[in-house]
């Protein structure tokens, strides 16, 4: 078989398997969104978060819903802690602490700017075992984009000092790839190459959140085949460079810019639960009443995962006659549920005709 023959084969199989997921889904991983704070102010925010912001539920309430998760389904589900920045919730250790006694796995995303050698210390012993690191650009670049002047070079010994601790599981550093900062991909590749870290993520800017705000900096299409070049170079090579589970990329580039194929998990591996408890899928995924599946004060967790996330389970493709009439929908599916918009019932982000 050719190497597009394998791709082919292998979408049709993992196309197969997705019309038996949305049938019986597996919550395979958690989101808890436990605060909105942040000590930074990032140009691109999915979720505008500030330092005012709101903390996110009760410690207690968190501990409720993991017991409930456990009844149900067991310990399979990884729980992911994000925010805002989740080491400026308060009770960040005890709930971590918690997650481990109950027998979860669990992970986080962070700006990695608070991450003292102490910090890094207690992650360990509260069993962490993976997490994100968003490093947007070279310094000047990065302080820019995420407002905190420093914030680069904290970051780094963040990263450091996790690496020197020694924390279980892997220490992905995270881009988000804009008009800009694509530029500066090879010094960046330069440092992290230095740096003893797992994996080099990268993502493309995405039109959500504050971002909308700045579309002059969105990836023009040839950036973006710039950027599949990049990693797709990188990876020949054997190198830790992948780009994001976002979008179905066309046979070229499937499953070589990153280890398998596209395939959106929102809402049937995955969901989330906002700061006022209101349950989602993906929580890139926009606010609004067709993507909130219900509010864990007035139903429990277990329940809206089993007998919501309707809209979740069927193909955005159907929502759209252009997308339903791709030769690529059955691999694609109308793309990632994050980029989708609810309005005008469209994606937001396609590549066909740019990558395929």
């Amino acid at each position: 078989m050719t190497k597009q023959e394998i791709k082919l084969a292998n979408l049709n199989t993992l196309a197969e398997y997705h019309e038996k997921l949305r049938k019986e889904p597996q919550l395979r991983q958690l989101f808890f969104e436990l605060t909105l704070k942040c000590n930074e102010n990032c140009f691109h925010c999915g979720s505008s978060c500030a330092a005012d912001m709101p903390d996110g539920l009760p410690v207690e309430k968190y501990k409720e819903i993991l017991r409930e998760v456990k009844a149900r389904y067991g310990t399979r589900s990884l729980i992911a802690v994000t925010g805002g920045e989740p080491l400026l919730y308060k009770d960040f250790f005890e709930l971590t602490s918690y997650i481990t006694e109950l027998g979860f796995h669990w992970g986080m995303t962070s700006n990695a700017t608070l991450i003292t050698k102490d910090v890094a210390r207690r992650l360990h012993e509260t069993g962490m075992r993976g997490i994100s690191i968003s490093i947007d650009g070279l310094r000047e670049t990065h302080d820019r984009y995420r407002g905190l002047p420093g914030g680069y070079d904290k970051a780094m010994v963040g990263i450091q000092n996790l690496i020197d601790e020694g924390v279980p599981g892997p220490i992905m550093v995270t881009t988000v790839v804009n008009h800009e900062n694509i530029e500066e991909l090879d010094a960046l590749f330069e440092v992290f190459d230095d740096v003893d870290i797992n994996e080099w993520r990268l993502t493309g800017l995405e039109p959500i959140g504050r971002a909308l705000d700045h579309p002059d900096m969105l990836l023009t299409p040839e950036d973006n085949i710039r950027l599949m070049k990049f990693i797709k170079e990188k990876r020949e090579q054997k190198l830790p460079v992948e780009y994001s589970c976002c979008h179905y990329l066309g046979l070229e580039y499937e499953a070589d810019v990153r280890d398998w194929y596209f395939l959106c998990n929102a809402g049937v591996y995955v969901a989330g639960i906002l700061v006022d408890g209101s349950v989602t899928a993906c929580l890139d995924i926009p606010k609004g009443e067709k993507t909130i599946q219900g509010n864990i004060y007035d139903t429990p967790f277990c329940d809206i995962w089993e007998k919501e996330f309707k809209i979740f389970r069927t193909p955005l493709s159907e929502r759209n006659e252009r997308c339903a009439a791709c030769p690529e929908a059955r691999f694609c599916r109308g793309g990632s549920y994050h980029s989708w918009d609810y309005e005008k019932e469209e994606p937001k982000v396609c590549f066909q005709g740019v990558l395929f």
